[in-house]
């Protein structure tokens, strides 16, 4: 039998959107009120077929295209076939298993799956929602990930902004207890569901493990070092010490913990950075490698100068206590700013410090983030190695 039709959602213009995002002023307000979430078909202005997808009036975000075939229907098997090409993906080609059992199940668009990111830790999983439409497939998707993952615990939940801006009403559930996940031979202590406190950030594993084969040796400051991770890596590789600052006291118990339990020594000291650093600059401290990974500074697309001003900041005040021949390497996790800009503000600081800045590698989140070619947003992450003269 052939499906019922679905509501169909006319574009004001005619030309290809060329990305899954489809904002309200660029669509036509339907004559009938759908629900948030709702599967409808997409026309141009000429009233040809363009995609199929989620709607939701409320949002920004009016429109999230999933598929531009015309024979593709957006259910139940579809979902439960995208979630199974994502796990596929991780297990069969990157083998992550073999790596680590922290990893990124799935990544919204970049798995074809608007709307949805998935984490595993060790046997939890941790499912954020971002958008109404895929709230509305939850009993299957959360079926499909217990498919793939047998025995493993579900968190789920959806930010309140979020909510808000999508209407739609998450009430999750308890979250799990912390556990340790395991990357590249050490352990972490993690706390899934938790947000910034989760202790552990899956997309930098690489660069962890980068960052530490270039410290050997070498003196070590992990700036907004969170859980440590950084810091630990470098000094089972080697480095001769390590120092981690978060303005956070609660994760620095975790770091402290996460350095017992791989036997390495390192202090990790509260405070906010910049402070911190002024006063490490008036006694005349340096270190041979500096990493700096401060939190996501804005989620407002008009607060993207501040933020870099913030990074520049941040990133001249590093370079103070960085020794000549050092290594930095400096991340932005801000998915608003872009790594053009990132870079154009490490070109700024050097100017500004006098000091030559090579860039080794331009890095950004592991293989189990992947980013669709049409939503460069999805590459939030951006880690940039340097040697500094």
């Amino acid at each position: 039998m052939n499906a019922p039709a679905l509501p169909v959602i006319r574009l004001k213009s005619d030309r290809t959107p060329g990305h899954p995002w489809i904002w309200s002023a660029q669509v036509v307000k339907p004559a009938d009120r759908l629900p948030p979430g709702s599967v409808v078909d997409v026309e141009d202005a000429k009233g040809r077929f363009v995609g199929r997808g989620f709607w939701n009036g409320h949002a920004r975000v009016a429109l999230r295209l999933l598929t531009t075939r015309p024979d593709e229907r957006i259910d139940d098997g579809w979902i439960a076939a995208r979630l199974a090409r994502a796990v596929e993906l991780r297990r069969e080609l990157l083998r992550l298993d073999e790596v680590s059992d922290a990893w990124r199940v799935v990544h919204s668009e970049g798995d074809g799956l608007s709307g949805l990111v998935v984490d595993r830790y060790a046997n939890h999983l941790v499912v954020e929602y971002f958008a109404a439409g895929m709230w509305r497939f939850r009993e299957t998707i959360h079926a499909e990930l217990l498919r793939h993952f047998p025995g493993a615990s579900l968190y789920w939940f959806a930010e309140q902004h979020v909510q808000r801006q999508e209407s739609f009403d998450v009430r999750s559930n308890e979250a799990p207890a912390a556990v340790d996940v395991h990357e590249h031979g050490l352990a972490f202590h993690a706390a899934p569901g938790l947000g910034h406190k989760t202790g552990f950030f899956a997309d930098q594993r690489e660069n962890r493990r980068g960052f530490a084969a270039l410290a050997r040796g070498r003196r070590v400051l992990d700036l907004c070092c969170n859980a440590g991770g950084f810091a630990v890596h470098a000094m089972k590789a080697g480095a001769l010490e390590a120092t981690g600052v978060d303005a956070d006291a609660a994760i620095l118990e975790v770091a402290r913990e996460n350095a017992r339990m791989n036997g390495v020594t390192a202090r990790f000291e509260q405070g906010d950075v910049f402070e911190w650093l002024r006063a490490a600059i008036e006694r005349g401290e340096t270190w041979d490698a500096v990493v700096l990974d401060p939190p996501k500074l804005t989620r407002d697309r008009n607060q993207v100068i501040n933020a870099l001003k913030k990074y520049f900041a941040m990133n001249r005040t590093a370079l103070d206590v960085l020794a000549p021949g050092g290594i930095l390497l400096t991340c932005s996790c801000t998915g608003l700013v872009g790594e053009a800009d990132f870079l154009e503000m490490i070109r700024r600081v050097a100017l500004n410090a006098g000091r030559d800045i090579q860039v080794l590698d331009v890095a950004g989140a592991g293989p189990d983030h992947p980013v669709a070619s049409n939503v460069p947003e999805n590459r939030y992450l951006k880690a940039v190695f340097c040697r500094v003269a």
